[in-house]
């Protein structure tokens, strides 16, 4: 008996996937030598000319074996064109006769988690850790204490807390926005006074001021108010699930008045000639009006569903989620960008106003919400909701194409349909959307990742380094409301952060009218979900920096923080506000950042964008026949394109093969000299880009992407004509399984595969142990 490709055949879903031996020999034959194959080879100029490549490849391969090189994930991380690279180039004869030679076994080797290296991420802290980190906890607990106090002392009943004039004021409707928005926080925590206190003032006093209220936003009030109100339901024991509060006003009080304010926002949609709400609501007599110039911002009226369809599920009424899900469901019609869309949309026709397209203010939390709220409903069976993860996928995939831009300095990388460092939200949406709120560990260990949600998340990774960066270039260690970057088509000189210690100082520009600091959480949100999905501590370190400059450059010793007004000089000017998403969302991310990982888990919990958790009604994840678009039962063979850690710690290299609408895998164990010829093959494709390029325009080749880069990257992607597929993969596969003297191959299952160019299309994708 055989033993089986290290990947589940039940997984593969094939009728056929009987893995058998083949000899090498005759997989060069029959791929060489078929008579389709022989006869396009022979007419093709382009195929005559890849032939002698690989002919000459080999050769080249042949003599300069090597026998010790470093592992891939090392090798690979070098530059293209080394003085190591033409060292064993020059090597030729002496190697020769060890081309003969049987490549070594190697031995068993523990993983690093297995040593229980501190530099592997294992999602365990030894105890010291443990204790350094409930420390940290607590100084965040003392900084809400801090706040709250202040809070109460000169504004209680007002939206906001002004901290340097000790007072109150109102600028989010007047219904007591800090006192909301901070209830759930404080239960998180555990602070049983501050929860009476707030409980007691929502349970006086909240449903006389909505009553009497005239025209609030409903985006604001429905985020805040209605999104505070359900989570203090919630986590007072509403739902029979958890009780973290043992004073204050009964579950059904909250509920009671969330159900009474969402009565009055609905106006806002049946007012509506069409499925896009008003963005404004006079509380008082339950009516509606738009905005000026009938725009509504895409963000808006797209960020309400989480609220509408967790008071329906909790109500039993679903006239909520009716009328939240039609603007979404509607938001599936209109044209878009590939996936992105303009940031006004008109309430009167129901079409987007303008061709202004950017992923921070007024078009932020629209994908934010597309993803949440189908992991909010997922779980509803018939439900349909399978075009919200649809577009969510699409809007990612533009994002990638159209936004995403690497910079000269080669270590940040940014979304250029950018508005400020609001939209460093992205880097916590893209890793939930990846894993969908579960570790990557066990995402990877159950092969639940696609590709894309690889590159997504790597994305993300990237994007929360340039989010700190723009918190570590200025004086005070906290990041301004917009930056920009230094490119070759752009710069300002004069215009740095002001911490000249940083080696990016002046890699980011920021303008004088854009200094101010507003006590965001954007990042620290990101921060908080990419550790919970890797367990890479160094989010907690960062999390850490962050708000040790908000303690030491915010804080107001009468009580309460304040917001900056330039952040690149020391000390810094204040602006004197405390926003109520202080409260409500930065100091409950770094709260949870600095815990234990079992609270509110975001395989359980959804929180909306003022950072309200709600619960999730199913499994994180569904078994089998998921109806989800990132699973084995849409796209046959995503289980292709997962792999378990473990297997990369052999230093196992896949080779996934796409031709002409056809897919076969491949999976070799490549010891020391295999990983060596995979490597010299990777600077082989390098080496003749230039002149491979040059038939580009001649049509045979549709592209062949190749940089010095590209070793970095977790693959590389080669797209071919149809009519010489099988020559290059030849020599791909056939000089990485060389050194070890066989490998296996699937039965292959035709499929059309949604990245192809054209239906002649093929890409080969090469997988290594860097990730």
């Amino acid at each position: 008996m055989s033993k089986s490709l290290p990947y589940s055949v039940k997984d593969l879903h094939y009728d056929n996937a009987k893995f058998r031996h083949r000899s090498f020999f005759k997989v060069i034959t029959q791929t060489l030598f078929s008579s389709d194959m022989r006869r396009e080879c022979v007419s093709c100029s382009t195929g005559k000319f890849l032939g002698f490549l690989m002919i000459f490849g080999l050769a080249c391969l042949m003599l300069t074996h090597a026998n010790s090189t470093p592992s891939v994930s090392d090798g690979l991380a070098e530059g293209i064109g080394t003085n190591e690279g033409q060292k064993v180039i020059s090597d030729v004869g002496l190697r020769l006769k060890k081309l003969l030679r049987r490549a070594p076994r190697l031995r068993s080797q523990l993983s690093q988690n297995e040593k229980g290296s501190s530099g592997i991420f294992t999602g365990k802290t030894n105890k010291p850790d443990e204790e350094k980190w409930e420390a940290r906890q607590k100084k965040v607990r003392e900084a809400f204490i801090h706040a709250w106090s202040g809070y109460k002392k000169f504004a209680m009943g007002y939206d906001e807390l002004m901290p340097v004039s000790q007072r109150g004021v109102n600028g989010l409707g007047g219904l007591g926005a800090t006192v909301i928005d901070a209830l759930d926080t404080a239960m998180i925590m555990g602070l049983e006074e501050v929860v009476s206190e707030a409980g007691s003032w929502v349970e006086l006093h909240l449903l006389k001021k909505i009553s009497q209220k005239g025209q609030v936003n409903l985006f604001e009030t429905t985020i805040r108010v209605l999104g505070g109100l359900l989570s203090a339901y919630h986590l007072s024991g509403g739902d029979h699930d958890m009780n973290l509060a043992n004073k204050g006003p009964k579950p059904t009080v909250y509920l009671h008045i969330a159900k009474n304010l969402a009565d009055r926002l609905l106006s806002a949609f049946t007012s509506s000639p069409t499925a896009i709400p008003f963005s404004d609501v006079v509380l008082s007599d339950y009516s509606a009006l738009p905005f000026l110039n009938d725009k509504s911002s895409t963000s808006e009226v797209s960020t309400l569903q989480l609220e509408f369809n967790y008071l329906s599920e909790i109500s039993g009424d679903p006239k909520y989620k009716t009328e939240g899900m039609k603007v979404l469901a509607h938001f599936k019609t209109l044209p878009k960008v590939e996936g992105l869309v303009p940031i006004y949309i008109n309430p009167q026709s129901g079409q987007f106003n303008g061709e202004k397209i950017r992923l921070g203010s007024r078009g932020d939390s629209y994908y934010e919400y597309l993803i949440k709220v189908w992991l909010q409903l997922r779980s509803i069976q018939d439900g349909n909701f399978t075009y919200l993860y649809d577009m969510y996928e699409e809007a990612m995939r533009g994002v990638r194409r159209l936004c995403k831009k690497q910079y000269q300095m080669n270590w940040f990388l940014w979304v250029n349909c950018l508005g400020g460092p609001m939209v460093c939200f992205l880097p916590g949406t893209l890793a939930l959307g990846a894993t969908k709120g579960i570790t990557k560990e066990k995402a990877m260990k159950d092969n639940l990742l696609t590709f894309e949600d690889l590159e997504n998340l790597k994305l993300a990774q990237d994007l929360a380094k340039t989010c700190f960066e723009m918190y570590s270039v200025t004086s005070t260690g906290l990041a301004p409301e917009i930056a920009y970057f230094h490119t070759k088509e752009y710069f300002e000189s004069g215009l740095d952060g002001g911490n000249k210690s940083s080696e990016y100082v002046n890699d980011i520009v920021i303008k004088r009218a854009d200094r101010h600091n507003l006590l965001r959480p954007e990042t620290v949100e990101s921060l908080f979900v990419l550790y919970r999905i890797t367990q890479d501590p160094k989010y907690r370190e960062w999390g850490w920096q962050i708000f040790e400059s908000f303690e030491k450059h915010t804080k107001v010793d009468s009580g309460g923080y304040t917001s900056l007004d330039d952040v690149t000089t020391l000390p810094p000017p204040r602006r004197d506000k405390m926003e109520s998403f202080f409260l409500a969302e930065t100091l409950k991310y770094l709260y949870l950042l600095f815990g234990d990982s079992s609270v509110m888990p975001l395989d359980k919990f959804v929180f909306n964008t003022e950072a309200h958790p709600f619960p999730l009604g199913g499994a994180i994840h569904l078994e089998g026949g998921s109806s989800t678009k990132g699973t084995s039962r849409h796209f046959p063979c995503s289980v292709m394109w997962s792999w378990n850690e473990k297997w990369l710690k052999q230093k196992q290299v896949y080779f996934l093969v796409l031709f002409s609408g056809r897919v076969s895998s491949h999976s070799v164990q490549l010891n020391q000299a295999g990983m060596s010829t995979f490597q010299v093959v990777c600077k082989l494709l390098c080496l003749f880009r230039p002149f491979l390029g040059s038939f580009v325009l001649s049509g045979p080749i549709i592209s062949i992407l190749c940089s010095y880069n590209f070793l970095k990257l977790p693959s590389v992607r080669i797209h071919l004509c149809s009519s010489f597929p099988a020559v290059l993969l030849m020599l791909v596969a056939t000089t990485s399984v060389l050194p070890t003297f066989g490998f296996r191959t699937a039965s292959t299952r035709t499929f059309r595969h949604p990245l192809s160019l054209n239906s002649h299309s093929s890409e080969i994708y090469l997988f290594d142990s860097s990730l």
